[in-house]
């Protein structure tokens, strides 16, 4: 059954998860008295609609519609999940809470993507204070899988675990904040670097280019994989944390920061900051930077999925629970994806040994759905292939979805054929094809062999499917 979520502020944070939880097969409404909210809405589903299947390579469930509402009691009625991301004002919050839950399931779940308060103070004055947790996310909401979910001690612990299982179905992490605290934690460390790094530009030690290309040169780059802590576990070499601490612990001591003072906030330290941005960046739309970060993320995403580690393992993990046995269709669609940025050429279109693992990924669909699966290769069987032939016919670029179309052409014995078509998602265009002869082997011998008689009789039935349509 499909589930609704209702949006409570369509800006940058609420258009992305209205657009994240659109993308993951939810229903979603909206409320926003913003008469440019549409249109606001309709670029961020572009870019989220772009970007986000290119992180999975299994089918992604149906998109739903994005449907907008004049009234909160339209919007809320019937919702599983309630998101509120109004701006951070506490009395318009209690508000809008009054409004919600005046309408809204006493069954449903909201939660508030405030940065910083706590959700005691979103509670206050609340009809059902129990219903109320904070779930602050991190933009873009639709890539980034962090969210911080703060409960106080009246939400129950039921509601919590039903809180975190609804935001991981929908590839999110839920970081469970324990205890409640003015900005939570990740932007209490985002604090620290940014007020550190306005006293930089402030006092002409830097510009705001010269300080985001020291983290993005440098540091960023491994917390990016590792965190904090276990960046400098690995720093402590051998020796490790303790080693660590004691060698840069008596640095603590130093004057070297001003985390506990506070540049003040003049119109001069605002527009020294504003124009060296300006020279910095101005040059680019703001749509423009959303695509560079949103390519950026997707392929650093991608690489980390590749090595099971950090959001790349969260990423596998949630591909897994999308992925589906195949459909026994003639032929069987044994691809449904989009292209990822990381896949494209210096010509801007999909580099062809990128065709060759869409062809390879397609044949291992195959494989599992005649039983030569994980389990069978673990036991010492699969198939390899010997020979391909591919044509490439039109050009494919980043973002586009395709699916591909598999028939068998040959089922004799240890020689197994396929015949593969890349088509385009949008108009069914032939993109390019692949002829591939494979052979069954002995993992212990490296050599040709008959299948498996499961595997066999398996494929068997597959080839009369695929020669009499």
């Amino acid at each position: 059954m499909t589930q609704t979520a209702a949006i409570i502020g369509g800006g940058v944070i609420g258009g992305g998860w209205a657009a994240r939880f659109a993308l993951m097969g939810w229903q979603v409404r909206i409320f926003d008295p913003d008469p440019e909210a549409g249109r606001k809405m309709d670029a961020i589903m572009a870019n989220a609609g772009r970007a986000l299947p290119m992180l999975y390579d299994t089918p992604m469930p149906v998109r739903e519609q994005i449907v907008f509402c004049d009234t909160i009691s339209d919007t809320v009625v019937g919702a599983d999940w309630i998101q509120e991301s109004v701006p951070e004002k506490l009395e318009l919050k209690h508000k809008v809470f009054q409004e919600v839950q005046a309408f809204c399931s006493t069954d449903a779940l909201i939660g508030s993507s405030t940065s910083g308060f706590k959700p005691s103070e979103l509670q206050h004055g609340a009809r059902r204070p129990e219903q109320i947790m904070v779930a602050h996310p991190f933009n873009p909401v639709y890539l980034l899988p962090l969210v911080e979910l703060v409960p106080s001690q009246r939400n129950t612990p039921q509601d919590i675990v039903k809180a975190q299982e609804i935001l991981k179905s929908i590839g999110m992490y839920p970081l469970h904040v324990r205890a409640e605290i003015d900005a939570h934690i990740a932007d209490r460390f985002l604090e620290a670097v940014w007020r550190e790094a306005l006293w930089l530009v402030k006092d002409g030690i830097a510009t705001t280019e010269e300080i985001d290309n020291a983290i993005r040169y440098g540091f960023g780059l491994r917390w990016g994989q590792m965190g904090l802590f276990e960046t400098y576990r690995v720093a402590g070499g051998e020796a490790g944390m303790k080693h660590f601490m004691a060698q840069f612990g008596p640095c603590l001591q130093w004057p070297w920061t001003k985390l506990t003072d506070v540049p003040e906030f003049t119109d001069d330290l605002v527009d020294l900051i504003a124009g060296q941005s300006d020279a910095q960046s101005g040059h680019a739309t703001i749509r423009e930077l959303e695509r560079l970060r949103d390519d950026n993320l997707v392929a650093m995403m991608r690489a980390l999925k590749q090595q099971g580690a950090a959001a790349g393992k969260l990423l596998f993990e949630h591909e897994n629970t999308l992925r589906a046995p195949l459909t026994a269709t003639v032929p069987l669609i044994t691809q449904n994806r989009s292209v990822p940025v990381d896949w494209t050429d210096m010509n801007g279109h999909m580099n062809e040994g990128r065709y060759g693992q869409v062809f390879s990924d397609a044949s291992e669909e195959v494989m599992t759905h005649i039983g030569a699966d994980r389990a069978y290769i673990a036991a010492g069987h699969s198939y390899f292939t010997a020979e391909t032939k591919i044509r490439y016919l039109n050009e494919t670029h980043a973002g586009e979805v395709f699916r591909v179309a598999t028939r068998v052409t040959l089922a004799d014995g240890k020689k197994l054929g396929l015949f593969h078509e890349m088509r385009r998602g949008s108009d069914d265009e032939i993109l390019a094809t692949c002829d591939q002869f494979m052979l069954h082997v002995s993992l212990e011998t490296r050599k040709s062999c008959p299948p498996l008689p499961p595997v066999q009789a398996a494929l068997d039935q597959l080839a009369a499917q695929h020669a009499e349509s």
